[in-house]
């Protein structure tokens, strides 16, 4: 697993030891990117179920301006403080938490993101329930978009009350599907 572009191009990164996270494959990664393009650039990134960190990462060698890691696998934690210190990259920030747990205090915060990345474990409900929470909070940006990615099988909305599915993209049996506000998708 490596960097793909940006400053850390091509830099390996460290994966998490034993078999509880499960990583974005590159090019998935690849595809993702190559889809959000330029805008990364200057961005605020919320990395949920960051796993080894490989997509905050990745937005951050792109041009990130901030990006927030959100694991409760402290083993997973130290991966990405090793993954960020290897790389150099700055301006980051991890939070070793349940997803939950983060998402209020990023509220309580007033923190407000660009894109909010979600990879949470497969066929565990995990992007249903996760995109429910993030209904009731204010962290999506006007403009922002949040990514899930799951197995293809997974069930996920096509609409909720306050987002919609605008985009849907597969590969192999991964699938990520690109929500955006209702009021702006009208």
């Amino acid at each position: 697993m490596r960097i793909i572009a940006g400053k850390a191009k091509g830099m390996r990164l460290t994966s998490v030891p034993g078999m509880q996270t499960r990583p974005t494959a590159d090019r998935v990664r690849e595809a993702l990117f190559s889809i959000l393009g330029p805008a990364v650039a200057g961005s605020r990134f919320l990395d949920l179920y960051a796993g080894n960190g490989a997509v905050g990462l990745e937005a951050l060698s792109r041009g990130a301006e901030r990006v927030i890691w959100v694991e409760m696998n402290r083993g997973a934690t130290r991966t990405i403080r090793t993954n960020v210190e290897k790389t150099g990259l700055t301006g980051g920030e991890i939070y070793t938490s349940t997803v939950e747990r983060a998402l209020a205090k990023l509220e309580d915060a007033g923190e407000v993101f660009d894109y909010i990345f979600l990879d949470p474990p497969y066929d565990k409900g995990l992007v249903h329930k996760t995109l429910a929470a993030l209904e009731h909070l204010s962290l999506l940006a006007l403009g922002g978009e949040i990514i899930a990615e799951s197995r293809k099988k997974e069930d996920a909305p096509p609409t909720m009350s306050k987002f919609v599915l605008k985009r849907e993209q597969f590969y192999g049996d991964t699938v990520l599907r690109f929500y955006r506000r209702k009021e702006e998708s009208e």
